[in-house]
């Protein structure tokens, strides 16, 4: 059964940060080659971070000068250029980068590339904010206290100790999918506010017709064919505060939250694993196999 079509191919070399629009890929069993290949360390708090908790992070974009090769099973990130707030760029490899990073994120970071997924430490979970709990999770959530928290228990159980799993910067698996379908229902339920695409940072974009709000949250644990490769779609994706920055000429907005939580608790997306690697180009079938 046709689901749709891919309008919108997205890679992002630097966790949190913008990325790069591609009219093909070749998604390997990581996912797109060079996709959060990169990322920050906060050298205060400790541990990898994102833009949960750097927001000043989506300042900031990336892009491969040269494209990176397919995922082989080995470890690598490609060198990548990063695009400053000011308009200079820094490449990852540059012994100053740290330095340059830290001072337009106004706090001390390092870029770390991948790490075997041996190298625990480095993806143990940095200090929280917040002592409490609930707290820190409504913080990270941006839930006010009468909205539900998203329910935890689809994600990998080594989310607990560690910041993405281990081997990756991936906030729970390697791909995200998002129908064109869902931003119209959320332009049509909150006009207010700008659901603009760059605000959910997917992979891969699908052109669905919107006779359901939402369809994506339906396809959980479906099985697909995307391009020449196979993907087994797994959870919604739980949205979190990022959602609500402003970057570039998108203005902060919490209401962008409320709309979704009153829309769909929350979720908007679905994650995706890969079963089998294989090419994917703009305007190819999204079809379900089981």
């Amino acid at each position: 059964m046709k689901l749709g079509r891919v309008t919108g191919l997205h890679r992002y070399p630097v966790k949190s940060m913008g990325g790069e629009v591609l009219d093909e890929v070749h998604i390997g069993t990581g996912g797109i080659p060079g996709d959060r290949a990169w990322a920050v360390r906060d050298e205060v708090r400790g541990g990898i971070r994102g833009a949960k908790k750097i927001p000043a992070l989506m300042q900031l974009s990336a892009r491969y000068p040269t494209s990176p090769v397919s995922d082989r099973g080995t470890i690598r990130s490609s060198p990548a250029e990063i695009r400053l707030p000011d308009g200079g760029v820094v490449r990852t490899d540059d012994p100053l980068v740290h330095e340059q990073l830290s001072k337009a994120l106004d706090q001390p970071v390092t870029l770390w590339p991948l790490l075997p997924a041996d190298a625990l430490d480095h993806y143990r979970r940095g200090a929280p904010t917040h002592p409490d709990l609930e707290q820190e999770l409504r913080s990270i959530f941006a839930r006010l206290p009468h909205e539900p928290l998203p329910d935890l228990s689809g994600l990998p159980r080594e989310l607990l100790a560690f910041e993405s799993p281990p081997g990756t910067y991936f906030d729970a698996f390697p791909l995200l999918l998002l129908s064109d379908a869902s931003l119209q229902e959320l332009r049509s339920r909150a006009p207010s506010s700008r659901f603009d695409v760059r605000r959910f940072r997917p992979n891969i974009v699908i052109d669905e017709t919107p006779e359901l709000s939402f369809p994506e949250l339906g396809w959980a644990g479906a099985r697909v064919q995307l391009g020449d490769a196979v993907l087994r779609l797994t959870i919604p994706c739980m949205r979190c505060v990022m959602t609500t920055h402003g970057f570039e000429d998108l203005p902060k907005d919490p209401g962008v939250m409320r709309a979704l939580v009153a829309a769909t608790e929350g979720h908007f997306g679905v994650y995706a694993s890969v079963e089998s690697a294989g090419r994917v180009r703009l305007g190819d079938s999204l079809e379900q196999l089981d």
